[in-house]
């Protein structure tokens, strides 16, 4: 698949070649920051301005309209040689929600079917709507459309992993991170009653800030270090998942977990930038459980 690529995410990969085919691989996602120190690397360091690409407008523009101008990268695996493009929209935000989401749902059911992104829950839950919006990850449901109409917002997908198609992330890779912590109880003594495991109040209160992760991978996309190390580099978001197991006092594979953990790339390249704890929907804080990591790691 061919598309956007930045090369600010790989200049330091050794191991990979700096100059591919773009008619044979799949781009990755960025925003106008981060290609901006891409420019004249390659010929689609960035998507084609709005600019340079036509309006799709309010259908229906009501007699006291208030119009907001919508940027959308768009870019489909049906037609790979193309470049990527910011594609404009314009809405009637009193005929629109209040969320991103509801200008995305909008524009898919009423201006361009075409349009593509994932959604479900709508409620903050389930991490699918994740994206970049006006330079923030965030999820589309829970941020809220700045009611400055003169202000323009611009929509990309997660930044720096490869785009399936418009606003969809390829989201294998950190699915295959994740399943490498195995994410799991492992406890090998059934207890007396044959009933769950349990644990003291105190316990359970060590899990608060980890289990309400929803892995919409907001953190780890905003992470250089994971740009630059993500084959090996687990990222804010697995990280803080398998510290959520590691502080779990039922679990029985604390020293499996930790070896697994032990080299000098699946923690240690986390360097404290805290662009995870910043962007976090859920307010959570990876940037704490990775430090927790490394600090059993270091006392163990």
């Amino acid at each position: 698949m061919a598309a956007l690529r930045t090369s600010t995410s790989r200049l330091l990969a050794t191991s990979r070649p700096i100059f591919r085919s773009t008619a044979i691989c799949r781009g990755y996602a960025t925003v106008d920051p981060i290609s901006n120190l891409a420019e004249g690397m390659t010929s689609s360091s960035r998507p084609v301005p709005p600019s340079k690409t036509s309006t799709v407008k309010e259908p229906t523009p009501g007699k006291d309209a208030k119009i907001k101008t919508f940027h959308i990268y768009r870019w489909s695996p049906d037609t790979p040689t193309e470049k990527p493009k910011m594609q404009t929209y314009t809405l009637d935000l009193n005929k629109t929600g209040p969320m991103v989401l509801d200008a995305l749902i909008r524009i898919k059911n009423e201006v361009d079917p075409t349009l593509t992104f994932r959604r479900s829950c709508r409620e903050g839950i389930c991490g699918s709507c994740a994206m970049n919006i006006d330079g923030v990850n965030t999820l589309a449901c829970l941020c809220r459309i700045p009611t400055d109409t003169k202000a323009e917002s611009r929509i990309y997908p997660l930044p720096h992993t490869y785009v399936v198609k418009d606003l969809v992330p390829d989201l294998t890779q950190l699915y295959k991170q994740y399943k490498s912590i195995k994410p799991y109880l492992q406890n090998d003594i059934k207890t007396p009653d044959g009933k769950e495991n349990r644990q003291t109040p105190a316990d359970r209160k060590k899990l608060d800030g980890l289990y309400e992760c929803i892995l919409c991978f907001c953190c780890s996309t905003s992470c250089p270090s994971y740009w630059w190390n993500s084959e090996e580099y687990l990222g804010p978001a697995v990280l803080l998942q398998s510290y959520r197991w590691l502080a779990d006092s039922r679990d029985q594979r604390t020293a499996e977990r930790k070896a697994a953990m032990d080299n000098s790339m699946s923690v240690y390249r986390c360097h404290t930038i805290l662009n995870c704890t910043r962007t976090c929907p859920k307010g959570l804080n990876p940037a704490k459980a990775i430090t927790e990591i490394k600090k059993a790691m270091a006392f163990s």
